[in-house]
């Protein structure tokens, strides 16, 4: 039985490297790497998908997908994602992918079994963060050149309304609730909170750090912990993590990690973060409690983000 229990609460740290095509698996509990796993070329945003099974992962030099069996590691397809995708999600029930299209200026939907196109919603330029609402009814599309976040309806693929945000938005995550949105914009140096409802903007929230020029924050990764308490965000150049306290909006605590601290990845019972580290070539492992970074481990080459498997 204990050794039951100990296989069960196993997490590892799926690492995608954009210059080795390939994925990294790091184990938390030894904080060393467990394995490498050969993918399609240029690996960027990867997700599990619904029910935690398989994972996917995008990948710009070859327009593809890779669909990876978590349990035995191995790929069980390649789909097509059009070129140079960027980020997607899933569709509530799993059978369709929300995929930025930059070239296109498009959030695309796709078959998750085959790669087909389904529709294509015009968006603004350079569309990069996707996120589906807890409820699957809209789908969230941030696009860098615009400043904005674009509101699509999942049933109909129309347009709903555009919001201004910061500068250069990249990625979104929700509060357990699913009432508020929260956006990094990379060169505004702070996060952007929306109302879900009306989808308001309710707060903008600056990034600052002792040191450290405005221009060298880069928020791009973000990461709510599970009682959304919590936000986790990468800070890019200025190579920290920060803790922002949802409630009353501010960042109440950075750790340094390592070069260009890019996305961040929370274990299910939020005690651990991993940040992925551009420049450095390196996960750094932190323990959120002690707000102390434990290890930094070396990966492959250009980390692009992580996936934590539990």
């Amino acid at each position: 039985m204990a050794l039951a229990a100990a296989g069960a609460s196993a997490q590892t740290a799926w690492v995608s490297s954009e210059k080795d095509h390939a994925i990294t698996l790091v184990d938390l509990q030894t904080q060393a790497v467990a394995g490498v796993i050969n993918t399609c070329k240029r690996p960027r945003h990867m997700q599990l998908a619904p029910g935690g099974k398989r994972l996917y992962v995008a990948c710009g030099d070859s327009s593809e997908a890779d669909i990876i069996d978590v349990a035995t590691r191995k790929s069980v397809a390649r789909i097509p994602l059009g070129d140079d995708p960027e980020a997607f999600d899933f569709s509530a029930d799993g059978k369709a992918l929300y995929v930025s299209a930059e070239d296109e200026g498009e959030l695309q939907t796709l078959d998750a079994a085959t790669g087909k196109k389904i529709a294509a919603v015009p968006v603004g330029k350079e569309p990069e963060g996707v996120k589906t609402s807890p409820d699957g009814k809209l789908v969230y599309v941030t696009s860098e050149v615009a400043n904005m976040v674009h509101v699509i309806d999942a049933a109909s693929g129309k347009l709903v309304k555009n919001i201004a945000v910061g500068k250069r938005p990249r990625r979104m995550a929700f509060s357990p609730d699913g009432a508020q949105l929260w956006v990094s914009n990379e060169l505004g140096a702070s996060l952007s909170v929306i109302n879900t409802k009306d989808h308001s903007v309710l707060a903008t929230v600056p990034l600052e750090l002792k040191g450290a020029r405005a221009e060298d924050i880069t928020p791009v990764g973000v990461a709510m912990a599970r009682d959304g308490k919590t936000l986790f965000v990468g800070m890019g150049r200025a190579n920290h993590v920060g803790f922002v306290d949802v409630a009353s909006r501010k960042l109440v605590k950075t750790v340094l990690v390592g070069r260009r601290a890019w996305h961040v990845a929370t274990t299910k019972d939020d005690s651990r973060l991993v940040v992925t580290n551009g420049l450095s070539d390196d996960v750094t492992i932190v323990d959120v409690a002690g707000a102390k970074a434990l290890k930094s481990v070396p990966v492959g080459r250009v980390p692009y983000m992580s996936v934590i498997v539990e």
